[in-house]
């Protein structure tokens, strides 16, 4: 199967509108350089690099998992299921991450999820009992760095692409 030039899903669910624009900031980066700095390239070697490959990526951001929870259904019934999604851990506006998390494998049992903390009230071990172990879970502490970000984004987003395009996985049940 050929593999399609469809843009990654990425959805943040986060009470905190600095961290949606974290997100898109490091995700979304102003990849076109500067005339200025095409010319000094072109005058120190002969010729003007390529802008740096960037990874393409559709962000939705919403502030409580209930919203995030009805995105994702929205999505599945549009056949675009989201690749990933960053919760955050402590919503005081709704559910907390877990119960966000929980709500969200209900729908999309195959949806990466990144649990995003600062703090939590619940220790690993607990996260562990309550979501299970799995390779679509993984726990990304706040503050976090964009070279982090970058690379879960990129890698967890691939592979959703290739469960869907070599195993028709979409994220439904």
């Amino acid at each position: 199967m050929a593999p399609t030039t469809q843009r990654s899903r990425i959805l943040i669910i986060d009470d905190n509108p600095a961290i949606h624009d974290d997100f898109r900031k490091i995700l979304i980066p102003d990849a076109a350089p500067s005339p200025a700095l095409r010319e000094a390239a072109a005058a120190l070697f002969e010729r003007v690099p390529p802008p740096p490959m960037q990874p393409a990526y559709d962000i939705d951001c919403v502030l409580r998992g209930q919203d995030g929870v009805e995105l994702v259904r929205q999505a599945l019934d549009e056949g675009r299921p989201y690749a990933l999604a960053y919760v955050d851990m402590r919503m005081p506006n709704g559910w907390n991450g877990l119960e966000t998390t929980r709500r969200l494998w209900q729908m999309a049992p195959t949806l990466r999820v990144v649990l995003c903390t600062a703090y939590s009230d619940f220790s690993w071990h607990e996260i562990r009992e309550e979501l299970r172990h799995s390779d679509r879970f993984l726990i990304l502490k706040k503050p976090f760095d964009n070279i982090e970000v970058e690379q879960l984004t990129l890698s967890l987003s691939v592979q959703a692409r290739m469960e869907v395009e070599y195993f028709g996985l979409q994220g439904a049940p």
